[in-house]
């Protein structure tokens, strides 16, 4: 797996609630949006080494490559640098 850094900005809309962060597919499109929400959890999660992660979908539009974003981001954060 190549590793690819992928700069972000802060998004003041990423406010996650207890379904995770709703947004239109096209929000979620936009370049470094996904990434960066995944990392601040990353991040937020201390001893993440052995922490579980729960990963769920419905199938809908943009579903497996979201997954394969996520995936691929937490590769990256068990990675050494």
């Amino acid at each position: 797996m190549q590793i690819k850094t992928v700069q972000t900005k802060e998004y003041l809309d990423q406010r996650p609630g207890t379904s995770g962060l709703r947004k239109k597919v096209n929000v979620f499109q936009e370049p470094g949006y996904l990434e960066h929400f995944i990392q601040s959890i990353f991040e937020a999660v201390p001893n993440h080494q052995n922490a579980a992660l729960i990963l769920g979908g419905d199938g809908r539009y943009f579903n497996q490559q979201a997954i394969q974003i996520i995936f691929g981001g937490l590769a990256s954060a068990h990675c050494p640098m």
